[in-house]
């Protein structure tokens, strides 16, 4: 009988076998991630569980804590500019407001400067945004939106779509409250609209909790008996701020900073929470404000009592909102845990900017103060960062556009600002050359009724350095200038007095302290305008196209 030597034959076979299977591992390995970058409108860290706030006890966040312990929690994130607009723009340009362009509310984004999907698109994504887009021009580099109609509304919201007319003329009518519409889209795109042959990049925004809050019928008892914790600083300001928003002996705290109790003879949070009262939208005027109305504000038994009554009512409206946010997201990662997408996908959590809740009886957002200017930001990513960690390291909302493409396998642009903060997500470890601070810069001034004052500074992790130049960016004192005079609710001819604040952070975590006179940080605050001036240049936020502005930095720098 022919025998055969089939050893080599079958050791080919099993080598060869071998090595394909490699090859198919390492093609499974390298697959792209998914990423959904999840963002809601004004969602602070004071009002999420795992950021550990007076507020934590009331468990407001259980899906977007969960999500946390199993990623990680940047402690230190925060803002370039803590209004709508121009934050949506850094995070698409990975620029800073003066760069990109979007300086204020009545910023628009280019479609060519659309910067995040498009790099997004070149490196094999398919592109996806539903929700809050906020930035007036069609979001065209996206393969497919399906966006709110400027800020939108909480009930039936109408969105703007792609169609045969030009935009923003497709639209469609939904019923229902904004959170489970957005969600609802969001889920239908990702079942039946999406390519899932390819890596996809969706940007999903919420609505919620911006104001004025109103909450899916469902939640009007949630938190109806519960007493919410109240920051002590809404009834002391002790030495926070300074004559820039507090005026001399106080005169300008009836008129800066929206507030929740009385304060504010323009605009308080009374206004806007109980929309079927007498008060409700009826501000004041700044050009009906008379010196004799400008004395110090003081708490009496009853105003303290009106104040603590309004915070309760606005905190549980708020709180209202989050909970309609948090139990949508169940939703959604539930969705994605029965496809088997959770695995290979990027799960980012933020806010546009952080928020005022009442503390130093601010409501809002605009402030350089931590409450309104950090951003809570949170990763998951199983493939490659650990679960339950927590960073310290410094980011912006400039960081996060060349993070997520370098996550994709792309490399930063050089025309982006930021940086990526890849290694800091797998390793924990910052680099060596990792910045130690970061910069902010509120353009508006006076705007909306909320009154807060232009200013700019310096953030680092252990302190705060801000200048109030008090001046519109536009040079209202020019008889030629020309700005949006119907623009509503603004006090742009108004200048406010131009002052420094330095807060030392380790100690005075809640800014209760102005320390700028004090000699003993003469040296530190002298180190910080050092920084704060070669940060200015280096992010191309100079004031020369701005020369009333840089007029009065001049003037006051020193002082």
């Amino acid at each position: 009988m022919k025998r055969y030597n089939l050893g080599g034959y079958y050791c080919f076979w099993f080598l060869s076998f071998l090595i394909l299977s490699a090859c198919g591992q390492e093609h499974k390995e390298t697959t792209k991630p998914n990423i959904i970058f999840i963002m809601s409108d004004d969602h602070t860290t004071q009002s999420i569980g795992v950021y550990g706030s007076r507020l934590a006890e009331l468990n407001p966040t259980p899906t977007i804590d969960k999500l946390a312990s199993e990623g990680v929690v940047f402690d230190n994130c925060y803002v370039t500019n803590s209004i709508c607009t121009p934050s949506r723009a850094a995070i698409l340009t990975g620029q800073h407001s003066q760069a990109n362009g979007v300086l204020d509310l009545e910023g628009d984004l280019e479609i060519a400067e659309q910067y995040l999907p498009q790099e997004m698109k070149n490196l094999g994504y398919q592109t996806a945004i539903v929700g809050k887009w906020h930035l007036k021009n069609e979001p065209a580099s996206f393969d497919f939106y399906q966006v709110l109609k400027s800020q939108g509304t909480y009930f039936d919201p109408l969105f703007r779509v792609q169609g045969d007319k030009p935009w923003p003329n497709n639209t469609i009518q939904t019923t229902g409250h904004s959170s489970d519409v957005i969600t609802d889209a969001t889920l239908d795109w990702l079942k039946s609209k999406r390519d899932k042959d390819k890596p996809f990049f969706l940007m999903h925004h919420y609505k919620a909790p911006h104001d004025d809050f109103e909450n899916a019928p469902r939640y009007e008892e949630y938190l109806a008996d519960t007493f919410i914790p109240e920051p002590k600083s809404l009834y002391e300001m002790g030495n926070h701020g300074s004559e820039a928003v507090r005026g001399k002996n106080d005169s300008l705290t009836r008129i800066i900073g929206s507030s929740v109790s009385e304060r504010n003879l323009i605009r308080t949070q009374a206004n806007n929470i109980y929309p079927d009262s007498s008060i409700s939208r009826a501000y004041g005027n700044a050009e009906d404000i008379v010196a004799e109305d400008l004395e110090a504000w003081q708490y009496d038994a009853e105003s303290k009592a009106n104040a603590s009554k309004v915070y309760q009512d606005y905190l549980k409206k708020y709180l209202r909102c989050v909970k309609g946010v948090d139990d949508n997201l169940a939703r959604l990662f539930a969705y994605l845990e029965e496809e088997g997408l959770m695995e290979n996908t990027i799960i980012v959590y933020t806010g546009d900017q952080g928020f005022m809740l009442g503390e130093h009886d601010y409501i809002d957002k605009r402030w350089m103060y931590d409450e309104s200017m950090r951003m809570p930001f949170i990763v998951k990513y199983p493939k490659s960062i650990e679960a339950g960690t927590r960073s310290d390291a410094m980011i912006n909302n400039t960081d996060f556009a060349p993070t997520l493409i370098e996550m994709a396998g792309g490399k930063t642009p050089d025309y982006m600002q930021g940086r990526s903060f890849k290694t800091i997500l797998e390793t924990g470890d910052e680099p060596a050359d990792w910045p130690q601070s970061t910069y902010y810069r509120y353009w508006m001034h006076l705007a909306h009724r909320h009154q807060n004052p232009a200013h700019f500074g310096i953030r680092t992790k252990t302190q705060k350095l801000i200048f109030y130049y008090g001046r519109y960016w536009v040079d209202t004192d020019d008889p030629n200038a020309e700005w949006n005079k119907a623009s509503w609710g603004n006090d742009f001819t108004r200048h406010t007095p131009v002052a420094w604040e330095f807060y030392d952070l380790k100690d005075d975590p809640k800014e209760m302290n102005n320390r700028y006179s004090d000699p003993a940080y003469a040296e530190e605050i002298a180190d910080l305008k050092s920084q704060l001036l070669t940060l200015r240049g280096e992010l191309n936020e100079g004031d020369e196209n701005y020369p009333h502005i840089q007029k009065v930095i001049d003037e006051h720098w020193n002082d």
